[in-house]
């Protein structure tokens, strides 16, 4: 127990005992210190109205006559932490002793009150350093995290050019005759088709863990023109799950900037590039002015090839035009120094015709399994879409190389009985890489991020993509492993 200086002069000065010290609410002060060495305690029964301070002489008291026995009786005080001081100073009645004058003349801070030898109090017990009263940490500055380089903002004034939407993929009126059902095992893997036709560049196979192609269409959700970062910025997440990638056209300059961005960051993808025709020779020849000026540009190795359109018979051209387009475009490039460089089109595969693949330099067909009007499980729609390329190898092809230009799963929406998730798109994309390895099919899978883009279409045909619209991955690509 501690008890103030000044408490035992008073004491001995009013011939007051301290048995039953109390303390005094507002007497006591914390001083920047946390200890129990602040609180004062002073006797409950002292007068003060009666005490004269200015007549108190201090060098005049007797300390040896203090009662040190009564001074530390073992009726203790308690011992207040700064918590337990405000709750006694808001609990404690009006009846409390009043507060000392606001000047208490103080021992001389050079001067002790000497501690008799004679008595050894027992009962002293030192007060601990109050284990209650913690100061408050430090506040920990909270940095914000720095916005993704990855993200970068539509330009202030875009002006793009009028976007080519590919069609709603249409259910297939009926399934063409499948030739008997592939054996899927990789040991099984046919020999690549030969021809004697021009047939496109033989491509770097994939690796194991990835998809052999993906379509690329690079517009932003609000249907805006995507700068050279952003295409950059995808570009460097699509080649860690492909090695090639298909465009559909040249507007928003997206074939100058996948050649730039494929250049400028060493990546490994070829460019599958496209012309958009279904909107007339005009915008045909605009889109083979801009194929020419970008290849040209930079190294023209990079373009593995270019479609002639996307599905166009089945929009309702007809066949003698499309082949007129396919001609005329292989005619140019082998003027412009470029005719090592594949010409085709791309159809479903319920209107490809032998007349179509014989101008072709590649075979490339789309097709679906999802828009069927029966479904009894993923496995049968991926053996379903293997046989409807092998019934277009072995009736309309000639011998010429058979290519998926498309095949996927949506996540989302409706097509009919074929179920619509996330879990049913994971399971299609895992079992078809691995059929198509098995019955060597290349094939560009069907797509690389949601098209959001697509205003006013189906929810089922903007939720194909293997990345989000915000190029986020929409499952783990490891799983694309399991075969």
């Amino acid at each position: 127990m501690r008890v103030c200086i000044c408490s035992l002069a008073l004491a001995s000065l009013a011939s007051t005992q301290l048995v039953s010290a109390a303390p005094v609410a507002g007497s006591a002060k914390l001083i920047g210190r946390d200890d129990a060495a602040a609180i004062q305690y002073v006797p409950g029964s002292v007068d003060w109205d009666k005490v004269d301070w200015s007549q108190v002489n201090w060098s005049a008291v007797s300390w040896d006559a203090v009662n040190w026995q009564s001074v530390f009786s073992s009726e203790q005080p308690p011992i207040y932490t700064s918590e337990a001081l405000v709750s006694s100073a808001q609990s404690q009645p009006p009846s409390v002793a009043p507060a000392p004058p606001s000047v208490v003349p103080q021992p001389s801070k050079t001067a002790s009150a000497p501690v008799p030898t004679s008595v050894v109090p027992t009962s002293v017990v030192p007060v601990p350093t109050p284990t209650s009263v913690v100061l408050p940490p430090t506040p920990t500055l909270v940095v914000p995290a720095p916005a993704p380089t990855s993200v970068v903002p539509p330009p202030s004034t875009p002006t793009p050019t009028p976007t080519p939407t590919p069609s709603p993929k249409p259910q297939p009126s009926s399934s063409p005759n499948p030739s008997p059902e592939p054996v899927y095992t990789p040991e099984s893997t046919p020999e690549p088709v030969t021809s004697s036709a021009a047939a496109p560049e033989p491509e770097k196979p994939a690796s194991s863990g990835s998809l052999w192609g993906l379509t690329y269409s690079p517009y932003n959700t609000d249907g805006s023109c995507p700068d050279l970062a952003t295409v950059t910025s995808q570009l460097q997440k699509v080649a860690g799950v492909t090695s090639n990638i298909r465009l559909y056209s040249t507007d928003c300059s997206q074939l100058r900037n996948a050649l730039q961005a494929i250049s400028s960051s060493n990546l490994n993808l070829g460019i599958h590039a496209g012309l958009w025709i279904s909107d007339g020779e005009s915008r045909m020849q605009s889109d083979l002015d801009e194929f020419i000026a970008a290849t040209k540009q930079y190294d023209s190795s990079l373009v593995k090839g270019v479609s002639v359109g996307n599905e166009d018979l089945s929009k309702g051209m007809s066949e003698s035009t499309l082949i007129g387009y396919i001609n005329q475009v292989r005619a140019r490039l082998q003027s412009e120094g470029l005719g090592h460089i594949p010409v085709y089109a791309t159809e479903q595969d319920a209107h490809f015709t032998k007349a179509i693949a014989a101008v072709c330099d590649v075979v490339q067909v789309n097709i679906y399994s999802i828009f069927d009007s029966i479904f009894t499980s993923v496995d049968s729609s991926v053996k379903s879409v293997i046989q409807r390329a092998d019934n277009i190898k072995n009736n309309v092809a000639g011998g010429k190389p058979v290519r998926f230009g498309e095949t996927g799963w949506s996540s989302a929406g409706s097509t009919g009985p074929s179920p619509l998730s996330l879990a049913s798109e994971i399971a299609y994309v895992q079992k078809f890489k691995c059929a198509a390895a098995a019955a060597g099919y290349d094939y560009f899978y069907f797509e690389a991020k949601d098209a959001l883009w697509k205003k006013g279409q189906a929810l089922s045909e903007q939720s194909f993509g293997i990345f989000g619209s915000d190029f986020v991955q929409k499952f783990d690509f490891g799983l694309l492993n399991l075969c």
